[in-house]
């Protein structure tokens, strides 16, 4: 049995049916030409056979008194036929008949007795192409290990046969003599929690003096911020990136803080058709990977920081400007923080919201209000067997006090967003793709471009 880290342990102690806690990808591919009628049956039939599966791709819950998630378990014959499916949309085979069935897939638990991740193939799109939906739990990996995984398994050649599922993908590891065990990890956590707390709470008092930290339980109380049901609904579309740097380069920002106006902006405008439109400024929860280039694909090496969105502000151009500052500052302070610090309080930041998936309760006030989060992609086009990925769109977890999430993968000249809400808490989830869209176009506006 292998030790869990206390992330991966919390993970799954926050899951219950109405709280699933897994992290997807919804690729959507374009068939080569002159592919048959079988292409994704084939496909389909490549993937099963790619039966020479990564550890990390193994594991599932060891079995331990009282239900405790302290260890993993290794399967030792995993069967692929229940892990890897074959679908078909119904007609007509639009992207909202795709999405509706995202939606039911992200809906329901990884079942906890085998390997936990699942890969469904789906064809039956009119215009011809198919999709590949997989899903891991966030115990595995963290977002952008999981699309590094989903990506990494597909080629930059048009012309190559070969298949590397994601499952079989050989991970860069470190050297198993220099790398700490379970314990010491856990060992290491533990003793770092007494200057976690007092190097947190001297970055606290010093930023509420100079005003530069935004930090939890100041954010109003929204309707994203109220207990949730475990049916959920999916929403994608892609951006231009080029339509981002023009604002970026005009107003002399990062491209994160364009996507977060983007975000704020119709945010402010989803809240003001329903009414619910706060006097205070939304505040964001914005994941930041620590992880570095010599780091295998697996595992969970993020913190976070708050954002301001100031959504409060009508003027597009100051909002930015006050993202802008906002994240500048929190990044800053995250900087000066040893990485087990660092990650320890991205655990703090996301306690009250883990909490309230084992009690059932929302916390009162929210720490944050939604979670925004900007993944690196490929940067080059890739395909699988000819078949040309278009879209990567990232389909993240919803959870209690935090019913809409949004994430996007930064995929060469495109940006792809996917956002997921509880079906029953954020209605019309699709009317804020439109807003996305109008935000964008007010900001260009705004910089005069």
């Amino acid at each position: 049995m292998e030790l869990m880290s206390p992330v991966e342990s919390m993970m799954l102690l926050a899951e219950s049916p109405g709280h699933p806690m897994h992290v997807a990808g919804l690729q959507l591919f374009q068939t080569p030409a002159g592919a048959g009628p079988e292409f994704v049956r084939e496909l389909c039939q490549a993937l099963r056979s790619s039966d020479d599966v990564a550890p990390l791709f193994s594991r599932y819950p060891a079995r331990l008194p009282g239900g405790l998630n302290l260890g993993w378990s290794a399967a030792g014959d995993i069967d692929l036929d229940y892990h890897i499916r074959h679908s078909a949309l119904p007609r007509p085979g639009r992207v909202r008949e795709l999405l509706e069935l995202t939606s039911r897939l992200h809906s329901g638990m990884l079942d906890r007795h085998r390997p936990l991740w699942e890969t469904h193939v789906i064809e039956g799109l009119a215009d011809g192409r198919f999709a590949v939906y997989t899903k891991i739990h966030h115990a595995l990996v963290d977002g952008i290990s999981a699309i590094n995984l989903l990506q990494g398994s597909l080629s930059a050649d048009p012309l190559d046969e070969g298949i590397r599922a994601p499952w079989s993908s050989p991970a860069r590891v470190a050297d198993p003599a220099a790398a700490p065990s379970g314990l010491q990890t856990l060992a290491r956590a533990v003793k770092s929690i007494p200057r976690l707390g007092t190097s947190t709470l001297g970055l606290a008092r010093s930023a509420l003096l100079e005003q530069q930290l935004t930090l939890p339980f100041r954010a109003p109380r929204t309707m994203l911020n109220v207990p949730i049901g475990g049916a959920r609904r999916c929403a994608a579309q892609s951006w231009s990136m080029q339509r981002i740097k023009d604002v970026k380069n005009a107003a002399g920002v990062t491209v994160n803080d364009v996507v977060l106006a983007m975000c704020a902006g119709a945010l402010r405008a989803y809240l003001s058709d329903q009414q619910a439109l706060p006097e205070k400024p939304l505040v964001a929860m914005v994941p930041v990977s620590l992880r570095t280039a010599d780091e295998g694909a697996g595992g969970n090496a993020v913190t976070a920081v708050l954002a301001n969105l100031g959504t409060h502000v009508e003027d597009p151009a100051q909002r930015l400007a006050t993202i802008s500052s906002s994240m500048r500052a929190n990044k800053a302070v995250v900087a000066g923080m040893p990485r087990p610090q660092a990650i320890a309080m991205g655990m703090a930041l996301l306690s009250p919201v883990m909490l309230g998936g084992v009690t059932g309760s929302a916390a009162t006030p929210p720490p944050f209000n939604v979670c925004i989060s900007n993944v690196p992609g490929a940067r080059n086009p890739l395909y699988v067997r000819g078949a040309r990925l278009e879209g990567s769109y990232p389909m993240s977890i919803a959870a209690n006090g935090q019913a809409l999430n949004i994430t996007l993968v930064a995929s060469g000249d495109r940006l792809d967003f996917g956002l997921v809400g509880c079906r029953r808490a954020v209605p019309h989830l699709q009317r804020l793709l439109d807003h996305l869209e109008t935000s964008l176009k007010d900001l260009e506006r705004a910089v005069g471009i």
